[in-house]
């Protein structure tokens, strides 16, 4: 377990990975943010529970749904919010993250909201952080994104009860995705025991548990949810994977090939997609997709766990 995740009193007072998270406090926050979740078309409440607190969104690297869902939450719970486009940031002149963590909160700011490409660099804010100051990692390397983890298994939870029997298959880029390595994480938290991993061989990992099939088709066979990854193009510029009507042949998602798994069966995806490519438009914005359901359930898990940080 991640000691530097929890305070001496051994409250979380951070939320770096879901790896070895206690299933009591991940149940928390899957219950927390449940009261949170807003209908597509409802208005959402409004709190307080987060007045007068600053929350700073440092994102180094392009985001599209998780900035921005980080920033409705923290809205929504009342606090004050400011999102640094760090291209224009100072860190372009060379300051260090450590010194950027330093400034910010000589200015107050309570929640760091991170995205750094850089292996560590969580562990690293939490370690020199002062006590009342809380690190949300929103993405880190190809190492962990908790939240999407996190909002994953509220999606699967709300179609599907029993954790524990349900087939779960992972699909595409699985060796460079933090997507997939927080919701393996959470997975086996809840106690899913049957995690199949599917794509080519180059990008399947070594060091992830789960059976691992080259053949999608025969990954997909009885499987209750299916959760499909976006294809870097720098890995067929680099070679690892075919081109992307090769790859769509073989490791694509299509209204042929869902009919392998069950008729009931969960799609989803963490966006953004590439159409055609992992998936096709049919099945993504058909009847068993669920990935706009991820993206609404983002804001609320968002929400959740600023909320618990804060001890709110």
């Amino acid at each position: 377990m991640n000691q530097n995740q929890f305070d001496l009193k051994g409250h979380l007072q951070h939320l770096l990975t879901l790896a070895d998270l206690p299933q009591k406090i991940l149940f928390g926050l899957l219950d927390r943010a449940e009261k949170f979740r807003v209908n597509p078309g409802e208005t959402p409440s409004q709190y307080d529970l987060l007045a007068g607190k600053t929350i700073v969104n440092l994102f180094f690297e392009p985001s599209t749904r998780t900035r921005t869902s980080f920033e409705l939450a923290a809205r929504r719970l009342g606090a004050q919010v400011i999102t640094l486009d760090m291209a224009f940031s100072s860190a372009t002149k060379g300051e260090s993250l450590l010194d950027t963590l330093y400034t910010l909160e000589a200015m107050n700011a309570d929640l760091f909201v991170v995205r750094h490409q850089e292996t560590g660099a969580m562990e690293n804010l939490a370690q020199h952080a002062l006590p009342h100051v809380h690190i949300v990692n929103a993405g880190e390397a190809h190492v962990s994104h908790p939240t999407q983890g996190i909002l994953d298994v509220l999606t699967i939870r709300q179609h599907k009860k029993n954790f524990e029997k349900l087939s779960v298959v992972i699909v595409g880029d699985i060796r460079h995705s933090r997507v997939a390595r927080s919701a393996i994480h959470a997975l086996t938290i809840l106690g899913t025991q049957n995690i199949r991993l599917a794509g080519p061989a180059e990008l399947l990992p070594d060091d992830l548990s789960g059976e691992k099939f080259t053949n999608l088709d025969k990954a997909l066979e009885g499987a209750d949810v299916i959760m499909m990854l976006r294809i870097q193009k720098e890995r067929m510029r680099s070679g690892l994977i075919p081109d992307e009507r090769e790859y769509a042949r073989r490791y694509g998602l299509d209204i042929t090939r869902i009919k392998f798994a069950k008729p009931d069966v969960l799609v989803m995806h963490p966006g953004p997609m590439n159409r055609g490519v992992e998936i096709t438009s049919e099945v993504a914005d058909g009847p068993r997709s669920v990935v706009r359901e991820q993206v609404a359930n983002g804001v609320a898990v968002r929400m959740a766990v600023m909320a618990t940080l804060m001890g709110k």
